[in-house]
């Protein structure tokens, strides 16, 4: 499967185009709709969540409930697009109407991708980059994420995002029998966090920030159970699913980090503390007695959770903003304030869960085949009967 988004931030519109998805895949709108919801939630985001209500339209690849193998088109409508008509329209303007907007933007902000994409571009007016390098472009990443999810559930593979530190405050560890229930837990928390008295910490922390004019960051995880085993490649370097998910995740704004299962803690320990030991059972096959690799060696997936963790840095819009240098005067000056969330690290949880989704949707469809779910599911389930008794 292959995916485009296009749109900016205060366009009329953000679009999806997806193609590979499977004929005969169950699929409506409340499927992706559910999951641009969640990620809209969440302690500390901005005003532009109370006026944005994300509902996706599905304009191709879908017929009475079920895709046709065709390309999907996804779109999000920007509903605060009425109130940047002239500043963001397509068509010409003149220069008395260049003034009259007067929305233009020459002080580029640090953690931005302001002045790089300027130079890059030769932008004079900086709104050409940041309306497209805004974080608002994942909200169709999480609808893709989301029609991902709806492929992987018709195979009994279950996810969910939570946050697991917000500032310096860290979750304590808890016991769950699968990821729906961790799932039903996070989903009920205004931080995504699992363990109550962390999560009201992180309140306060994001109170905190916000407060001050600052802005806060923290460590999202993502879980992923009953994956199967083999799905990457251990033959060449741009097939490994590890990879290839450490890349989607990384292209997550502000996301500065991943780990898959111990990460950098791995460095630091004996490999004797880090490789899990294989087991066989009859009925099973073979499996490991831990996961500290999470669900990958080689490359591939080895049957165990799938276990990721990203790293967001702190949002660089600030209330009480940085210096920075006037483009066009070379003056210095303090950096423009758009509008902006003091921590977003709850909603990165569900865009993260997406780019996870995705890669492992990818992975899947290329293992078991792309063309109809009936082809998928019987070639899915010789595969299992295989490696269960292999």
């Amino acid at each position: 499967m292959r995916f485009l988004t296009a749109g900016e931030s205060h366009g009329p519109q953000l679009t999806a185009i997806i193609e590979g998805v499977p004929s005969q895949l169950p699929l409506t709108a409340e499927d992706i709709n559910e999951h641009l919801a969640r990620r809209q939630k969440g302690y500390g985001r901005g005003r532009r969540m109370q006026i944005e209500k994300d509902q996706v339209q599905i304009l191709s690849g879908v017929r009475h409930g079920k895709t046709t193998g065709a390309p999907i088109t996804l779109a999000v409508e920007n509903k605060d697009w009425t109130h940047w008509t002239k500043i963001m329209g397509a068509e010409p303007i003149s220069e008395e109407e260049a003034q009259e907007v007067k929305r233009k933007i020459t002080r580029p902000r640090p953690g931005h991708a302001d002045l790089n994409g300027a130079v890059k571009y030769r932008h004079r007016d900086m709104r050409n980059v940041l309306e497209r390098s805004s974080a608002r472009e994942t909200t169709v990443r999480v609808a893709v994420g989301a029609l991902a999810q709806v492929i992987l559930r018709q195979f009994g593979i279950n996810m969910a995002g939570h946050v697991l530190e917000i500032g310096n405050i860290r979750a304590e560890r808890k016991d769950f029998s699968s990821v729906g229930e961790l799932k039903s837990v996070t989903e009920a928390s205004e931080v995504r966090c699992s363990d109550e008295e962390a999560g009201e910490k992180m309140k306060e922390a994001i109170d905190d920030a916000k407060k001050n004019g600052d802005s806060i960051g923290g460590i999202v995880e993502v879980i992923a159970e009953n994956v199967p085993i083999g799905l990457g490649s251990f033959a060449h370097y741009d097939r490994k699913l590890d990879g290839k998910i450490a890349q989607s995740v990384m292209s997550i704004n502000a996301f500065k980090g991943i780990e898959i299962g111990l990460g950098f803690e791995a460095a630091r320990m004996l490999g004797s503390n880090v490789h899990d030991e294989i087991a066989y059972e009859e009925g099973r096959g073979f499996y490991r007695k831990s996961n500290r690799l999470g669900g990958f060696e080689g490359g591939m997936t080895n049957g165990m959770p799938v276990v990721v963790h990203g790293a967001m840095k702190p949002i660089p819009t600030l209330y009480k903003p940085l210096q920075s240098v006037d483009i066009d005067s070379k003056e210095p000056f303090t950096a423009s304030i758009e509008r902006s969330d003091s921590c977003a690290v709850p909603a990165a949880a569900v865009v993260c869960e997406a780019a996870v989704a995705w890669e492992l949707a990818d992975a899947f469809l290329e293992k078991f085949g792309s063309d109809t779910m009936d082809d998928i599911h019987a070639a899915y389930n010789h595969y299992q009967e295989e490696a269960r008794n292999f």
